[in-house]
């Protein structure tokens, strides 16, 4: 009777951990937030209570697309699309921190990096993006390489495993950018899901396997603005915060 219990014990945390990505089992060290190893002041970029930090792209305002919903940064698509938003403030080496909840089907995306310019009239169009999706009804998540499942560097790397929660949940996302080290890592809800240089030939390699490949001043830009994008769905961010390194 005492194997079987711990059989079942065992096989409940398998469970739990609900890996779709099953390349590797998740390693002790991975199971840790981004921010754990990081010194330094939280600056707040959004509170739940105030859209001052930011505008929309090639904007001088808030599109009305974005809005406070029970404190948080919601997006309702209109019929005019394109209507991604940026941050004030242009940053370099950063952990950046939110929590998103998608809609059902719905896709988003969380960029940083982005130059802001009339000569590109996406956000997209320079900076790098962290994938913001429905991974049970979105057909992106069903694609392989898994290059436009939720966690992925967008096009470019799959998330390592799928422990992204439902449309309508909310995820905790962590993204760190570190050009000195060069290295760049994301994690999901505490668990560190892609890693990847900046800069090199390994990073030349990713580009050129991408459909980023001829996109001039794609992924250039060392210092530029977070951006939140609109891509035609629903989607909800809150407790959004920035930690310079």
């Amino acid at each position: 009777m005492k194997s079987l219990i711990q059989l079942l014990l065992v096989l409940l945390a398998i469970v739990s951990c609900k890996q779709k990505n099953t390349n590797s089992p998740i390693q002790k060290d991975e199971v840790n937030s981004i921010e754990a190893d990081v010194t330094g002041e939280w600056i707040t970029l959004f509170d739940g209570s105030s859209l001052d930090n930011w505008r929309g792209y090639l904007a001088d305002s808030m599109y009305p697309e974005w809005t406070i919903e029970n404190k948080t940064l919601a997006f309702t698509p209109s019929e005019n699309g394109g209507k991604n938003i940026i941050t004030n403030e242009k940053y370099t080496n950063f952990v950046l921190s939110l929590e998103w909840k998608i809609s059902e089907g719905g896709n988003s995306g969380i960029f940083w990096g982005v130059y802001e310019d009339e000569a590109y009239p996406e956000a997209y169009h320079t900076g790098l993006e962290i994938q913001v999706l429905d991974n049970d009804r979105h057909p992106d998540a069903n694609a392989n390489p898994k290059f436009h499942q939720a966690g992925a560097l967008y096009d470019l790397v799959e998330p390592a495993y799928d422990v992204c929660k439902p449309a309508g949940e909310w995820n905790l996302c962590e993204i760190k950018i570190d050009h000195n080290a060069n290295k760049g890592s994301a994690s999901l809800n505490g668990i560190v899901i892609v890693e990847f240089p900046l800069r090199g030939e390994a990073w030349k390699k990713m580009i050129e396997n991408s459909k980023f490949k001829d996109w001039k001043g794609f992924g250039t830009y060392k210092t530029g603005h977070i951006g939140l994008q609109d891509h035609g769905d629903k989607v909800w961010y809150r407790n959004i915060k920035i930690k310079e390194l």
